[in-house]
């Protein structure tokens, strides 16, 4: 901001000079222009007046040559007098015979001979003289008797026009000076009230707001600015403890007697007999359904709550622990779970976000998809799009294809809505999970997208952005070069057996 006023009080000052200084260099050596062709004019029809006595009293051989030197030296030029038949009568300086008979023919003396005044100048590009030359006639009553012809030098008129024109530009550079150091001061004065008002408001954003801006400096608008954002994020930061304190006591009042709940329902199974059991059995899944709902509910409220910053996640290393803690409980329910796809390196996150956000995903797929059919999580990178511009990043993206009934285009569309869930859906779920999906892709910068897969099924792909380079590490550390089946697709079952129990899953849809 501070530059930007700076360059707006230095454009008005150079337009301002501008307006003022060129008009004023040019009226200028228009004056001096005026100045030196009227001395020259006088000075002509000084000689003129003097050539005609001399003609007159028929002493022009004696006494014009002497007068055009005198006048020549007096004015620094040349003087030529010429009679009426276009004879040389007197020069200042020496002529040669071709000059001498070409008198005649100059503009400016076939003008005199005619008896008018004739000036030929020539002006420079910044308004001087450069070259001046004035004829008069001679004339006495109405008889003509020749014509006087003056050549000016135009050296010290230039000079003092060049010298006009550089005071013109160093006057105009002091200024500019001058409202540069003030123009400076009164931008940083006006602009770091703001400045500070834009670094606290990035602490707001990052939940890190613990002082408010101050609002002691600036203009008033600035003050009355930052006075209201004070309000606006003291009560923001009231809301937040609010919410935070409520998630808290949720989560605790909440778990308790739910888990008390179903623990009772538990001791009660072994006295039920007959429809009673099947009862229970009904209020022992709704339980279960209650206790994901309130988790589910409980972490949207604290991803909500919270402005956390995406960092460096490994997509490979995320895939393939996951792959090992759901393999079992897909092999339980005859089912498998596959990972392909090239290394993709790190994406960007929210910590933990990807964890729930495949948790949530193969528990849906897993529901989802028939026996004995396969859910493949698949990485891939695309590539930069430069056919637009400015040319778009390239993305990092990570799907879950199942081989179930899949969605139409318009449960598509609200699969991510709250509570949600389509008709066809198998019991347990809460409507939460795939909400919860969205918003743990947006907190991260991407975006969830479903649609359907080539064998029927559904394609829920997540898509981040990839991490910056210098944060990734050695691409051979540790890891294979690619991502295929894991041991159990191959019929080792060593992979199965020491694979660890499945997660509970956060709020499945």
């Amino acid at each position: 901001m501070t530059r930007r006023l700076l360059l707006g009080y230095l454009s008005l000052a150079v337009l301002t000079l501008l307006s003022l200084g060129i008009p004023l260099g040019y009226v200028y050596g228009r004056a001096e222009r005026a100045q030196i062709i009227s001395s020259a004019e006088d000075e002509a029809e000084s000689v003129s007046a003097f050539a005609s006595l001399s003609i007159m009293a028929g002493r022009e051989q004696r006494e014009l040559p002497h007068r055009a030197r005198h006048c020549a030296e007096r004015i620094r030029g040349r003087v030529v007098i010429v009679g009426d038949d276009g004879r040389l009568l007197a020069t200042s300086h020496r002529l040669s015979t071709t000059e001498s008979r070409n008198l005649v023919s100059r503009p400016e003396i076939a003008a005199a001979l005619r008896g008018r005044d004739a000036i030929d100048v020539r002006t420079s590009t910044i308004g001087g003289v450069r070259y001046l030359s004035v004829a008069a006639p001679v004339v006495h009553g109405d008889e003509l008797q020749g014509a006087v012809r003056l050549t000016v030098p135009t050296d010290a008129v230039e000079a003092r026009v060049h010298r006009a024109w550089l005071l013109l530009a160093m006057g105009g550079l002091a200024i500019l000076t001058a409202v540069a150091a003030v123009g400076l001061v009164f931008a940083r004065w006006a602009g770091r009230p703001i400045l500070e008002l834009e670094r606290f408001a990035h602490r707001l954003a990052d939940g890190r707001f613990t002082t408010p801006a101050p609002v002691t400096s600036g203009p008033p608008e600035v003050r009355s600015l930052a006075a209201t954002f004070n309000q606006t994020a003291a009560r923001l930061e009231h809301l937040l403890a609010s919410q935070r304190a409520f998630a808290a006591e949720a989560s605790h009042q909440l778990k308790t007697p739910l888990a008390a709940l179903r623990l009772r329902l538990d001791n009660l199974e072994a006295e039920m007999t007959g429809h009673a059991r099947d009862g229970l059995g009904a209020a022992i899944t709704e339980t279960d359904r209650l206790a994901r709902m309130v988790e589910g509910l409980l972490a949207m409220a604290r991803l909500e709550e919270s402005a956390v910053t995406p960092e460096p996640v490994d997509l490979d290393q995320v895939c393939a622990e996951r792959l090992l803690t759901w393999s079992p409980l897909f092999d339980r329910h005859r089912a498998h779970l596959a990972l392909l796809g090239d290394r993709v390196g790190q994406a960007l996150a929210v910590p933990g976000a990807i964890e729930q956000i495949l948790d949530n995903l193969l528990s849906n797929a897993l529901r989802a998809t028939p026996l004995g059919s396969t859910v493949t999580m698949v990485l891939r990178c695309s590539a930069a799009d430069r056919r637009h511009l400015p040319a778009r990043p390239p993305w990092i993206e990570l799907h879950v294809i199942d081989e179930g009934p899949g969605m139409t285009a318009d449960q598509r569309r609200r699969a991510f809505d709250r509570f949600w869930r389509a008709p066809d859906a198998p019991k347990g779920g809460t409507g939460l999970g795939l909400s919860l999906v969205q918003r743990l892709a947006h907190a991260s910068g991407g975006e969830a997208t479903l649609a359907r897969a080539p064998g029927g099924g559904l394609d829920a792909a997540i898509r981040l952005r990839p991490a910056p380079r210098a944060t990734q590490g050695h691409p051979s550390q540790g890891r294979p070069s690619r991502i295929g089946l894991p041991r159990r697709a191959r019929g080792d079952r060593s992979a199965t057996e020491s694979a660890p129990s499945p997660p509970s899953v956060r709020s499945p849809a």
